[in-house]
Formats: C-alpha cells, sequence, structure tokens
C-alpha cells in the first residue's frame, strides 16, 4: 500500500537538498528556491510539473513501477534510497545486479558535466540507458529501443540499417566484436540469464551470428579508434574512453576526437545541429 505522508517527504527533502548544477543545470543569477523548482524535477523525471507536483502534496493516483523508476532516476538516487522510494509507493523494489537499470549518482554527475561531449551510458548488453545531447545527434537516439532491440547487438544483427553508421570495412570486425563480448557476459552469467536468452535469440535469428558463435572467439578488445558515417556530417574518427561502474555492470562511453583534426570540426558542428535539434 502506498504511504502518501512519507513519499510526499521523502521527495520534497531529496528535492530540497539538491542544487541546479548536481543535476547538470544552470543555476541562474535570480535564484532564490533552496534547492530544485519542481518543474525542474519533473523534467529531469520525464513527467509534467503537475504530476509530479500532486505527488508532493499526496494527491492523485498511486504512481506506476515506471513513473517511481524515472523519479529515482531523475534524482540521482542511490539503489538503497530508490528501494525505499518503491516501496513508499507500494511496490516492489526491482532485482539489483546486472538486470538493474539504475545508473548510478556518481556515474549520472559526471554524464551530466559532458554537456559539450559525445557519450553514453550502456549495459553490459549493450543497451543504452543515457545519453548525452551530443551523443544523440552522433548516432541517434538509442534509448527509444524495446525488447532484445535495445541491445545495439541484437540490432547489429537483425536490422541492417544499424550498420549504416559505421564505415563498411570495419563492419567484419565489429560483428566478431559483439559477438566475443556476448560470449564472455554468457559464461559469466549462465544458463537461463538475459544474456544467454538473447543468445539464444540471435542464434536462432541470423545466420551470420550462428557462424560466428561457433568460432568461440574471446577477449576481442574494441580498436583504439571509432571510425562513424554520420549522414550530415560524413566520416569521423573518434576515440572512446570507458569507465565501468562494477556494481551495476554499466559502462560510460565518452567520445573525443583529437584537437583540431577534421573529425573535431565536425563534432562541433554536430553539438550545433544537435542544439537546433532539441530547440
Amino acid at each position: 500500500m502506498i504511504d502518501r505522508p512519507g513519499l510526499a517527504e521523502f521527495l520534497r527533502q531529496r528535492r530540497a537538498s539538491m542544487q541546479p548544477e548536481d543535476v547538470g543545470l544552470p543555476r541562474g543569477p535570480r535564484r532564490r528556491t533552496s534547492g530544485l523548482r519542481r518543474e525542474e524535477v519533473a523534467a529531469l523525471c520525464h513527467m509534467s510539473t503537475d504530476y509530479y507536483s500532486r505527488l508532493e502534496r499526496q494527491r492523485g493516483p498511486r504512481p506506476s513501477v515506471e513513473m517511481i523508476g524515472g523519479i529515482a532516476q531523475g534524482l540521482h538516487l542511490t539503489v538503497d534510497e530508490r528501494d525505499h522510494l518503491f516501496r513508499l509507493a507500494g511496490h516492489q523494489p526491482p532485482p539489483r545486479g546486472p538486470l538493474d537499470d539504475h545508473i548510478s549518482p556518481g556515474m549520472l554527475r559526471i554524464l551530466d558535466r559532458l554537456t559539450d561531449t559525445a557519450a553514453e551510458v550502456v549495459t553490459e548488453l549493450g543497451e543504452t540507458l543515457r545519453q548525452t545531447p551530443l551523443g544523440v545527434a552522433l548516432t541517434g537516439d538509442n534509448t527509444v529501443h524495446e525488447g532484445p532491440a535495445r541491445s545495439l547487438g541484437y540490432r547489429w544483427f537483425t536490422e541492417p540499417a544499424t550498420r549504416a553508421r559505421y564505415l563498411e570495412e570495419d563492419h567484419a570486425f565489429l560483428s566478431r566484436l559483439y559477438v566475443s563480448g556476448l560470449r564472455q557476459v554468457v559464461t559469466l552469467r549462465g544458463p537461463g540469464s538475459r544474456s544467454a536468452d538473447l543468445a539464444q535469440l540471435l542464434l536462432e535469428t541470423s545466420a551470420e551470428f550462428r557462424e560466428l558463435w561457433d568460432e568461440h572467439e574471446v577477449g576481442l578488445r574494441p580498436r583504439e579508434v571509432k571510425r562513424f558515417i554520420h549522414p550530415e556530417v560524413g566520416p569521423l574518427d573518434l576515440n572512446c574512453q570507458t569507465l565501468r561502474d562494477p556494481v551495476h555492470s554499466h559502462y560510460l562511453l565518452v567520445y573525443t576526437a583529437t584537437p583540431g583534426s577534421e573529425s573535431a570540426g565536425k563534432l562541433e558542428l554536430l553539438s550545433v545541429i544537435g542544439a537546433e535539434t532539441t530547440a
């Protein structure tokens, strides 16, 4: 059962304890509010200000599991705080571990500060959880997919259009890379895991995947430079730096170009294109 007073008080306390810079928002010269405004929290949680305000006022219907998950992520809650929020709303908390899509506050704080950088947070199965605006401009919005298609590796073998953003001569290597990585995850997580289910689905769907899977190749590592083909600015050569969260098995991927290079200029152009698209 929902604990409306407890939920409302917890949300108010968390909102008051956060500052705009904690979540990548500008403070502005005329701010008088202590903590975040309700409309700012609502935007971070991808819901209307009216809906969020009703929760703080102990009104409205019980929020869904999806809504509570969005609030937990928007407020940068720890896993313990997230689980507490779920219980206040009368829901069972999600399972912890590699199946957990909840991004840690520390990784979110880093991502929030990469406003002028192409970056994304992905799971061990290549499912994109969050992207910076420049990340979306570079590869498209990869958070919109559902089911197995959330995994880039799954789309790589089942949706030919996925490969259009990558240099054609790299396709064979990238296919081997995805299969090698998935085999290692399956071995780590074991039979009956979500990774094993994904591998089985690809074995049933893709002849190319089956052929590579039978080779039992493991330990393949990404190349130092990733080569992209963007539909508006053309080819880009980007370095990819990776930060791993060992608790959730999430990875923060940061794409940068050598200063002064042609690719650096194209990234700057993409940042303008991305801002115009958002506006």
